[in-house]
């Protein structure tokens, strides 16, 4: 039998590919919902009994159907998910749902949304949008209430059965719970996971009871893995939904023990606690803070407590091009670090030039 964290590996290496024909309890099919956005709140698809699975872009993959409908100004991990989803590389989806966690996710939407509209041949599902807003305000946290509610509705209609939210909050907490203590496997001194490992880790392919179950035998055979003792770096910026960027950082010698977008440390958010809608509107309204939607203090304040409790030894932002939030934040988030900082701007997706970090910071492997 693989260990854990080969089995966690091998399943994040099916992350975005069509599952394997997944069946209910009674032999019928389940349905499979495609998801985009950080916002997109996955308890309520597990309490439907539907199959989730996060669509992800491929950087060594064409984008040109993407750039048509999208254009090139648009982050390019959303061009080529629009491009993987007309090419059907998800497999027979039975909707997408989106979240409006930042300007490209929504645009995204609309161009799925209208696609299937004006051209019906296509074959796209239906979609979705979860619009969750992040503003301090009461009024916004009765608005995020209401979608919620309404998507809950919309759930519903879709299978035809009642949610059992409190059960998938549950599930959902107790895999945040044995994510994060994974997470201080990866912050030990000297790491116990790599940042490409501890990515695979989070974001594995499974369902969340079996990804639960991997996790707890990863845990108990934490005594078997290596140790890791390169530069420490904390990775700021952009989200990841693939290795490539963690790939090419780690083989100059360096260690991601932490990271702030959501494909990573900000996938451990607080638990959800309460086993209902209110609970879960809370949760997903006070998340964050990624360059879309907190402010420059915010994302400064939270990068000086992530990198101390990590223990990071370098701070490097990455900002790719149609993504240039996060590059907004790095002077104050400089500003607030008592270690070195580097900034590796405009790069292209899934890509990393680390020109900068070999000059200015070098490490040997």
């Amino acid at each position: 039998m693989p260990t854990a964290l080969a089995a966690l590996e091998e399943a994040y290496t099916r992350r975005g590919a069509p599952p394997a024909a997944p069946t209910g309890p009674t032999g019928d099919r389940t349905p499979v919902v495609g998801y985009v956005g950080a916002d997109v709140p996955v308890e309520l698809l597990t309490a439907a009994g539907i199959r989730a699975v996060r669509l992800t872009g491929d950087p060594d993959s064409g984008s040109a159907p993407g750039d048509r409908y999208l254009g090139r100004g648009v982050d390019p991990a959303a061009r080529s998910v629009l491009t993987r989803v007309l090419a059907g590389s998800f497999g027979d989806l039975d909707r997408i749902v989106v979240s409006h966690d930042c300007e490209a996710s929504l645009r995204l939407f609309y161009a799925l949304r209208e696609l299937r509209r004006v051209e019906p041949g296509t074959g796209l599902p239906e979609v979705y949008l979860v619009d969750i807003l992040h503003l301090p305000h009461r009024t916004t946290a009765r608005y995020n209430r209401r979608r919620i509610g309404e998507f809950a509705a919309r759930l519903e209609a879709w299978t035809g059965r009642p949610l059992d939210v409190a059960g998938a909050v549950a599930a959902h907490d107790e895999r945040r719970r044995l994510l994060a203590a994974v997470a201080e496997l990866r912050r030990a001194v000297p790491a116990r996971l790599t940042g490409r490992q501890f990515l695979a880790v989070a974001n594995a392919a499974l369902p969340v009871d079996e990804h639960i179950a991997l996790l707890e035998r990863l845990l108990a055979e934490a005594g078997q893995l290596g140790e890791h003792a390169g530069r420490r770096v904390f990775l700021s910026g952009s989200d990841h939904d693939t290795p490539h960027v963690y790939e090419a950082v780690e083989s100059e010698g360096y260690v991601i023990v932490g990271e702030d977008h959501s494909f990573g440390d900000l996938f451990l958010r607080e638990p959800v606690g309460a086993g209902g809608l209110d609970a879960l509107a809370e949760h997903y309204h006070r998340s964050g803070p990624t360059a879309h939607r907190a402010t420059v203090s915010e994302r400064a304040a939270h990068a000086a407590r992530a990198v101390r409790h990590c223990r990071a030894e370098l701070f490097v932002a990455y900002s790719r091009i149609g993504d240039e939030a996060p590059a907004w934040d790095y002077p104050a988030q400089r500003a607030a670090l008592d270690i070195p900082a580097v900034l590796l701007e405009r790069q292209e997706y899934g890509r990393a030039d680390l020109t900068a970090l070999r000059k200015e910071h070098p490490c040997a492997v």
